[in-house]
């Protein structure tokens, strides 16, 4: 006899793992499913081993402003209705202790291991039979299939029949943890449609001879206000920005590849605090001796200050002989900065995934597709979040709605 399930969800990461524990605990029959060895592997390595699972900073009456989407409305629904606060509870209750940094980012205090070892317990509170790993192979949809389990599924172990099935699979970065394109091909043998997927989260790689010069300055780091796009369609940022030996990173460098666009400039004004320009000027009035590099790396990294300067002659004489034009333009050109990237550094070094099942064939309130008892949540979705733990908040958010709905639409006894 093939084994009934009422739900089959498969992927074992954080929004598969959080979905299984809340419909075994409503008293479904869940089965969750994983091809990778390691369970949960992403929020393991996450946040330098200790997760960032959520931002106390999203706005439950707007918190779609943190995320992206070619149906940008589509996310509000289920990040309304299962906040950070709600998140917090959880691990209250568990007794996981975290911890608040940088602009509402929370992270466990002890380990990434006391989060995923919460998410197994509330799945063993729900009875969810849990094979892992074991991939599947195959799943034939049939209408009106005798008591109601339209789905089978073909997997390593043994084939099995679900009234639904969550794919909960997550995109594509860092394959060697196990990312695939499962999700998305079967989403396609449903019909339905696929927005491009692309890094996100990702450092932003340049032209290896023109970044040349700027390869020394890899490992250093300084507060920018890093832009893209037009004012319409773009996006800003206040973060630190790395320089990296093939480009920019750190938080403002990840943050803006998000809404970065292929030929696009960026705009960094890499000293957003104060206007060099007055600042220059009024050494030159004081009769300041200084170089000007020199009197510059009072307000930016020195190594940055010889790079920028070291092309002009008319940069590296003392402040007091320097023209007022000349200040002028090295003030400009630091805030004004306007490098375009040539590319980024890919799968294997994104955080996330941009693009993924479109949400115009999803419904907000369940995440059901229009292919009926078909569920799609987490990063597989086309819901990509800010940098800060705005996408573990939508994977448990996806989750949360696409459990409450599961007893009503499949049918299934709760």
């Amino acid at each position: 006899m093939t084994p009934v399930f009422d739900v089959a969800i498969v992927g074992a990461g954080a929004a598969g793992l959080f979905c299984a524990g809340i419909a075994g605990q409503r008293g479904l029959r869940v089965l969750l499913l994983d091809h990778a060895p390691k369970v949960a592997e992403k929020i393991r390595i996450s946040g330098g081993g200790r997760c960032n699972f959520t931002n106390r900073e999203l706005d439950p009456r707007q918190p779609q402003r943190h995320f992206l989407s070619q149906n940008p409305a589509f996310c509000r629904s289920a990040l309304a209705r299962y906040t950070p606060a709600d998140f917090i509870a959880l691990l209250q209750r568990h007794g996981v202790a975290w911890q608040e940094k940088h602009k509402g980012q929370l992270f466990c205090s002890r380990s990434a291991q006391d989060l995923i070892d919460l998410l197994l317990r509330e799945c063993g509170a729900g009875g969810v039979t849990h094979w892992q790993p074991c991939g599947v192979r195959a799943v034939h949809w049939h209408d009106g299939a005798p008591g109601g389990a339209r789905y089978r599924l073909e997997t390593e172990r043994a084939a099995v029949a679900a009234h639904a099935l969550v794919v909960a699979t997550g995109g594509l970065p860092v394959p060697k943890i196990g990312a695939s394109d499962w999700g998305l091909r079967l989403a396609q043998q449903f019909g339905l449609p696929i927005v491009a997927p692309r890094p996100a989260l990702v450092p932003l790689t340049f032209e290896p001879s023109g970044w040349a010069p700027f390869a020394h300055l890899a490992g250093l780091a300084l507060p920018v206000h890093i832009a893209t796009g037009n004012k319409k369609q773009g996006m800003a940022f206040d973060e630190d920005l790395l320089f990296t030996h093939r480009g920019l990173s750190g938080p403002a460098g990840l943050q803006i590849s998000s809404y970065w666009n292929p030929g696009q400039p960026l705009r960094i004004d890499l000293h957003p605090q104060a206007a060099l320009e007055a600042t220059l000027l009024a050494a030159k009035a004081a009769g300041v001796r200084k170089r000007l590099p020199n009197l510059l790396a009072q307000q930016l990294p020195q190594r940055l200050c010889e790079l920028w300067t070291q092309h002009r002659p008319d940069w590296q004489r003392p402040v007091s002989d320097c023209s007022d034009k000349a200040l002028a333009q090295l003030a400009a050109s630091l805030h004004q900065w306007a490098p375009t990237p040539h590319g980024d550094e890919g799968w294997a070094k994104a955080e996330v995934m941009r693009g993924g099942v479109d949400t115009r064939q999803l419904r907000s309130q369940s995440m059901e597709s229009t292919q009926p008892g078909l569920y799609f949540i987490g990063e597989v979705v086309d819901v990509t979040g800010w940098l800060g733990g705005y996408n573990f908040q939508w994977a448990w958010a996806s989750a949360h709605a696409c459990a409450l709905a599961l007893p009503q639409a499949s049918h299934c006894s709760p």
